[in-house]
């Protein structure tokens, strides 16, 4: 499911200065409440009993898997709990929806009958990352976040801020993506408690233009809202993705309300992030897998799940394909098959009025969010450097987990992760510098992403650095070679980029063996035997596009496509160089304590 790219809920401009306080104190407090419970042996009841990550298939679930177990063995986690990770089953595509249904079936495989008695979080992690590339070999749900130490990756930061719940739930599962964020704040006695029958569901303040690209709660009219930072309140009906005359027809919209909680709209929605399944609503999902039989399309944990609830929930969502990204002929009748099984299941909403919901899924996001935006750096309490050596304290760009030379720069919104930077090197604005070694005196231009990946093809190891402009859309595609011109790498033609590195239309090969051909697919990129020539060669590659001038691939070497170098990753030794730069950053921050 594509989900919207913006931030929604309540903007900061729109929010007061006690919102954002209120916001500040209560994102801390869960951060600082993590913190004890990481390398910590959690008492039952004190944390999930089940931490359940999806993977895409098992070759994504083998990688999600060794993360997972060094993380716990660096005490990282909180001790305790049972880390899982599911994969989807080969075959074709079968959607967040599917590996609900899919994940619950192998934990009832699992855990049987005790199931029933565990509070289990279910984070969404499938998937390849083709807009935020950085994240497209290990994991988006192992993406660096600015902030702890040891350092935050996006798994951490999900299980921070949802602290509070599982002591305040009963057995069940509580459904999530791994590249979202949720703020929000609770007044005085209030809470967030997932106690209800059915499914209950977070809901946020957000303007009419963002429900647009969302899920919208179509509320009571009777019941007014809005005077209390935490509500619980019943659905009358779920909608995916409306247009405003559609969530004006349903009643969906509401008036702007006054106080701390106001939006700068007159008028606003409240839209979907996270939603909980109580235990014995799961069984019947289980059931509905059995009847379904193996999936052949995508189905939506969203869209396909939530239409269904409600009493005002009519079957006409069922033929509705608009929002669908790949259409199949079975969708229709499997979502019927949901709609009947769950129809008279309620749906509860927790209206969390004082909110903010963040998307980081794409590199324009990741970049804003964490170098640009100064809402989100200062609700999570963000830092410029986090966990690295030499890098300065400036705002405005983010280092993670690296080791620069202290004569080398950083350029003004711009994102170095898991990197090494020499003597005299520079990153320039806006790009994002993620997992290369970068040698002394070298410039990266700004607005590029320079992304180095360890693989082995033919039993030899190497490295392949791939680079794009931030704005390049990489899953774009066009139905034969004769149409890559339509097709744009940093900010030219594809045909006028392969020229001025000595290469003719005709030499470009497309991996995959599929139909369509896309910067994703597309062999640019040289494999090198090392991870300094291969960051160098592409640096030049990359500045010949820019500036016009001509660069000649070396003879014989061979190029290969993103997709290729996901394929024949090494993942042993990307995490390697990974747990060298650990390795060296805690030894420089031991000598700098004791100097």
């Amino acid at each position: 499911m594509e989900r919207d790219t913006r931030q929604i809920g309540l903007g900061t401009d729109s929010m007061s200065q006690e919102s954002v306080t209120k916001l500040q104190k209560a994102t801390k407090i869960k951060i600082g409440k993590f913190n004890s419970l990481r390398a910590r042996e959690v008492q039952p009841g004190e944390f999930w009993d089940v931490v359940a990550v999806t993977a895409a298939d098992e070759s994504q679930r083998a990688a999600y898997e060794l993360q997972v177990r060094q993380k716990v063995a660096r005490k990282e986690l909180p001790l305790g709990p049972h880390y899982k990770v599911f994969s989807d089953p080969p075959g074709p595509k079968i959607g967040n929806g599917g590996s609900t249904l899919y994940a619950l079936q192998q934990l009832n495989d699992i855990y049987g009958k005790s199931l029933e008695r565990l509070r289990v979080i279910l984070i969404h992690a499938g998937g390849f990352s083709q807009r935020l590339p950085s994240a497209s070999a290990l994991g988006k749900i192992f993406t660096a976040v600015p902030l702890g130490d040891p350092l935050y990756q996006m798994l951490e930061l999900k299980l921070a801020l949802y602290v509070d719940f599982p002591c305040r739930m009963k057995p069940g599962v509580l459904v999530t993506c791994a590249d979202d964020i949720e703020l929000y704040s609770t007044g005085g006695d209030e809470s967030v408690r997932f106690d209800q029958p059915g499914f209950t569901a977070l809901a946020h303040p957000s303007s009419l233009s963002v429900g647009t690209t969302h899920g919208v709660f179509v509320l009571d009219p009777d019941k007014k809202s809005g005077h209390s930072e935490v509500e619980n309140v019943s659905c009358l009906r779920f909608l995916h993705k409306p247009s405003i005359d559609e969530m004006r027809d349903s009643g969906a919209v509401r008036k702007s309300r006054g106080g701390c909680f106001s939006l700068s709209d007159t008028e606003f929605v409240y839209t979907d992030s996270t939603y909980y399944v109580d235990f014995d609503t799961g069984k019947s999902l289980l059931g509905l897998l059995e009847e379904l039989g193996p999936l052949h399309c995508e189905v939506d944990a969203y869209g396909d799940f939530l239409q269904a609830l409600g009493p005002r929930a009519t079957v006409d969502y069922t033929s509705n394909t608009a929002n669908v990204t790949k259409e199949e002929d079975s969708l229709v009748e499997i979502r019927r098959k949901i709609f009947h099984l769950l129809k008279g299941t309620p749906l509860s909403v927790i209206l969390l009025n004082n909110s903010k919901f963040y998307h980081i899924g794409t590199t324009s996001e990741y970049l804003f969010h964490l170098a640009r935006d100064g809402a989100l750096r200062t609700e999570l309490g963000l830092l410029s450097s986090a966990f690295s050596l030499n890098a300065d304290e400036n705002p405005g760009r983010c280092v993670m987990c690296s080791v620069l030379d202290p004569a080398c720069s950083v350029g003004a919104g711009a994102v170095v992760e898991y990197s090494r930077l020499g003597a005299g090197a520079s990153v320039g604005g806006g790009s994002v510098v993620s997992g290369c070694w970068v040698g002394a005196g070298l410039s990266v231009p700004g607005g590029v992403f320079m992304h180095s990946l360890s693989v082995t093809r033919g039993h030899r190891a190497g490295f392949v650095t791939v680079a794009f402009g931030i704005e390049d859309d990489l899953k774009r595609g066009v139905e034969a070679p004769s149409r890559m011109a339509e097709l744009k790498l940093f900010g030219v033609s594809l045909p006028e980029g392969l020229s001025r590195w000595g290469l003719k239309e005709g030499e470009l090969r497309f991996s995959g063996g599929a139909p369509g051909c896309s910067l994703w697919n597309a062999c640019l990129f040289p494999v090198c035997s090392d991870q300094q020539s291969s960051f160098s060669l592409s640096l030049e590659m990359l500045q010949a596009a820019l500036s016009g001038s001509a660069f000649t691939v070396p003879k014989d070497t061979p190029l290969v496509s993103m997709r290729e170098s996901l394929e024949c990753k090494n993942l042993e030794e990307m995490l390697t160089f990974r747990r060298g730069l650990y390795e060296d950053i805690t030894r420089g921050k031991g000598d700098n304590q004791s100097s």
